[in-house]
């Protein structure tokens, strides 16, 4: 019976990583064989494709959707060892099959959303390390700490992939997710800088969480005697 829940929330990260993937590189495909197409909304679906996938089966997974997030919740003692090659197999499957599909959609005749940068490899390297930190400590706040409002969480978490593709897409194309760069860099045939968009967001992504923990951690300890009386459990310590 265990062996199938966690089956499960396999495929729920499978599904959701496909989606976000299928809709945010998609919509990268369109700007790239439709002209027409206003690519000021690429960062809008990239953040609203994350928000919708985090409520239809965050509940069941996590909605991790990213190995450098489930790394990052490892690392932290948030994730159980036994699942971590499980989630980061389907977390890459999904990009896979959702780039499959893009394929038979739109032919081979572009680059599958794939992610480039413009700027020097060492300041794409910081670029995707910043975002990559943003984003997991966004992550850590509303996802791992009782005080924070849950419900809004994939609202906040969406908001800040939207906000850093704004702001990140045309240094970097704003990855911060090696299993959004892994698959479109395999379809189109270019992996020359593939390391780049692997070990910087899980660089970052632990940076972000391992902060969190601290200033939450330090933030109880500085308030000791107002809350000496009351759970700590119900204000996130770790």
């Amino acid at each position: 019976m265990r062996s199938k829940y966690k089956l499960s929330q396999y495929f729920a990260e499978l599904i959701g990583t496909f989606f976000l993937i299928f809709f945010g590189c998609g919509s990268m495909v369109l700007a790239e064989v439709n002209p027409s197409y206003d690519s000021g909304f690429i960062p809008v679906i990239w953040g609203g494709a994350v928000l919708i996938m985090i409520y239809a089966v965050g509940h069941i997974s996590g909605a991790h959707f990213n190995p450098a997030v489930t790394l990052s919740f490892w690392v932290t003692r948030k994730f159980p060892s036994n699942k971590l090659l499980g989630y980061l197999s389907f977390q890459v499957m999904g990009g896979l099959l959702a780039c499959f599909a893009l394929r038979f959609i739109f032919g081979g005749d572009h680059h599958f959303g794939a992610t480039v940068f413009t700027t020097s490899v060492q300041g794409a390297f910081v670029v995707e390390l910043i975002l990559s930190f943003a984003l997991m400590f966004v992550i850590m706040s509303v996802a791992t700490d009782a005080r924070a409002v849950g419900e809004l969480a994939g609202i906040a978490i969406g908001a800040t992939v939207g906000l850093c593709a704004f702001v990140g897409g045309p240094l970097t194309n704003a990855s911060m997710n090696p299993a959004r760069s892994i698959a479109p860099a395999i379809f189109s045939g270019d992996i020359t800088h593939l390391w780049l968009y692997i070990l910087s967001p899980i660089i970052g992504a632990i940076l972000g969480a391992k902060t969190y923990e601290w200033i939450r951690c330090q933030k109880i300890l500085s308030d000791t005697e107002k809350l000496e009386k009351e759970d700590s459990s119900k204000h996130g310590c770790c």
